[in-house]
């Protein structure tokens, strides 16, 4: 996405600007053209010398010099995007303000590129009314701010204000900015996680689902410029952002509940939740007592939510579910699919390393109900994630 893309990076004074390499290292290998613009500042905590061996263009950060005169004009013009990371509250706030009395500055008037800020300062600067109100003004002439995590920061507190992380601020450039958004207008139903099933008030049956591919194909949907609502079970690391809808739910009833009344309204249904297959009979309402060596339970079916919603399932609708197979594994997903009713089913076995629960990667092999099948490699989730996405656009909304 980011092949031969023009990216102007601009980097201020703060010690993060240590991550401002990689950043560049990071852009560069993913195809983009970079250039970069420092503050004077900027000079103290990372070498010009390495930026412009890795940029493989010379780093500006005088307006002029005894020989040349810097065109910041033609520099904001010849951008795709102006990045600034980090960018300190000194240099927020001017920007904020209208002050430009630097290069990196006067660059940012001229740019008639979309920009994005990767703050980075302490908890107590970050949380300042006049900080949160720099963000919002600027945040109203349309520039992208990209979150600051919570974490130790170069005070030696821990909280938020640290900027995100190289990789992360490429992603965030990525989708923002240079993902095609085929899907707008679109909206999509995704579950993830596993579902708890009480025994009595302190023990259930669940699995081992973290719910992370679910979270990550709600993630590129949203992306590609879906309108999302996410329902999760029980995960320990959910996902927070406003732009996407989430329902958190514990059993498979409970989930059923939630995708039966949110399923009408949707183009797009990925099922990719480890729903629990039974559920016990009965619960007990009191803590059950270690009284015997065996405890005998009765486990009836949960509701099939994928093939209900198969056999509900409109000519407009796409419906997408996940088979995670141990054995006969393209036999037995493609008599799921059938059974099922679904458009697509995504094939994950346990015999693959890196598939399946607890995993930042995975191993997928799509199949459609027209007999199509699309095996992929192992990759990260979230490059799963593309993968399902780019498959379900290539299929059904191109």
């Amino acid at each position: 996405m980011l092949k031969n893309r023009k990216i102007l990076l601009g980097i201020t004074g703060s010690i993060a600007a240590y991550k401002a390499p990689y950043i560049v290292r990071l852009l560069i290998k993913a195809g983009a053209e970079v250039k970069v613009v420092m503050t004077k500042s900027a000079k103290d905590f990372v070498s010009k010398l390495t930026l412009s061996t890795l940029s493989k263009n010379p780093v500006l950060t005088d307006l002029f010099d005894e020989e040349s005169w810097a065109n910041h004009v033609m520099l904001g013009r010849w951008a795709d995007l102006m990045l600034i990371a980090p960018v300190s509250c000194n240099t927020l706030s001017k920007m904020a303000q209208g002050q430009c009395d630097n290069l990196l500055l006067a660059t940012y008037f001229s740019a008639t590129c979309p920009v994005a800020l990767a703050p980075a300062m302490d908890e107590d600067m970050w949380r300042h009314p006049a900080t949160q109100k720099n963000i919002e003004r600027l945040k109203s002439f349309g520039i992208k701010i990209i979150p600051v995590h919570n974490g130790e920061l170069a005070s030696g507190l821990f909280g938020d204000g640290r900027m995100a992380e190289p990789e992360e601020i490429i992603q965030y450039v990525t989708n923002t900015f240079f993902l095609p958004k085929k899907l707008a207008g679109k909206k999509a139903l995704i579950s993830a996680g596993p579902t708890y099933e009480p025994i009595d008030p302190v023990r259930f049956i669940g699995n081992h689902s973290s719910g992370k591919m679910g979270i990550a194909i709600a993630k590129e949907l949203q992306y590609r410029g879906a309108q999302v609502t996410l329902v999760t079970g029980p995960i320990q690391n959910g996902l927070s952002t406003a732009a996407i809808k989430t329902i958190a739910v514990t059993t498979a009833q409970e989930m059923y509940d939630v995708c039966m009344a949110e399923f009408d309204d949707s183009d797009i249904t990925v099922m990719a939740a480890a729903i629990a297959d039974f559920t016990p009979v009965n619960i007990s309402k009191e803590k059950i007592k270690k009284s015997s060596d065996n405890l005998i339970l009765e486990l009836k079916k949960t509701k099939d939510i994928l093939k209900t919603l198969g056999y509900k399932k409109k000519v407009n609708q796409v419906l997408v579910g996940f088979a995670l197979e141990t054995n006969n594994e393209k036999e037995n997903t493609l008599k799921k699919l059938q059974e099922k009713k679904a458009d697509l089913l995504i094939l994950n076995s346990l015999r693959d390393a890196g598939a399946g629960f607890g995993h930042d990667t995975n191993k997928i092999t799509i199949f459609s109900n027209d007999g199509k099948e699309f095996p992929f490699e192992q990759k990260s989730k979230s490059d799963v994630a593309r993968d399902i996405v780019d498959t379900i656009i290539h299929l059904y909304y191109e």
